[in-house]
């Protein structure tokens, strides 16, 4: 008993400060300085990512690309067509995702579905030319170079489903 009463006074000085901690909280509350937000205010909405963020993030995943696919030296010269491709389809993508921010609202869901069919049809044929950029490139990959390459896109295999483009990271930028 003369233990527990010993270690108990021994927390008396940390629970003395535990209550003078809450009650000059709410004190230490009300001197908010002028202009600033009031504590249960929402956060002021700051878009962090920038269009030099977006273009950085693009660099890196083609790096990465290039890095993870293994290029040798004669697929390296094959190279260049295929990382202008992708940065045309992704420029693309952010054009769109502009455009529809400053679009007017939708007046009913018919214009919707022919907004999002104008979208499709654009990043088809973004993907086309991505493809045709990429034909000469893959021909000259081993089995094991053109392996790593659709995970590292955002491709997934869903047992024959369809592959949403905007899934792939070239089209990030588009997305809401």
């Amino acid at each position: 008993m003369t233990r527990m009463l010993t270690r108990l006074s021994g927390l008396a000085p940390m629970a003395a400060l535990a209550v003078a901690t809450l009650l000059a909280g709410p004190a230490l509350a009300q001197t908010t300085p002028p202009g600033a937000p009031a504590p249960d205010a929402p956060p002021p909405v700051v878009d962090l990512y920038t269009e030099a963020d977006a273009q950085a993030v693009l660099d890196a995943r083609l790096i990465a690309l290039k890095t993870v696919i293994g290029l040798t030296p004669d697929q390296a010269r094959l190279w260049d067509p295929v990382e202008a491709a992708i940065r045309q389809a992704a420029k693309n993508g952010a054009a769109r995702a502009a455009a529809r921010a400053k679009a007017e609202p939708a007046t009913d869901f018919l214009v919707v579905l022919e907004r999002l069919a104008d979208a499709e049809a654009a990043r088809a044929q973004d993907l086309k030319t991505v493809i045709a950029a990429a034909k000469p490139l893959v021909a000259a990959l081993t089995p094991e170079q053109k392996r790593r390459v659709p995970g590292f896109l955002g491709m997934s295999d869903r047992a024959g489903q369809p592959q949403p483009t905007l899934e792939l990271w070239i089209f990030e930028d588009e997305q809401e």
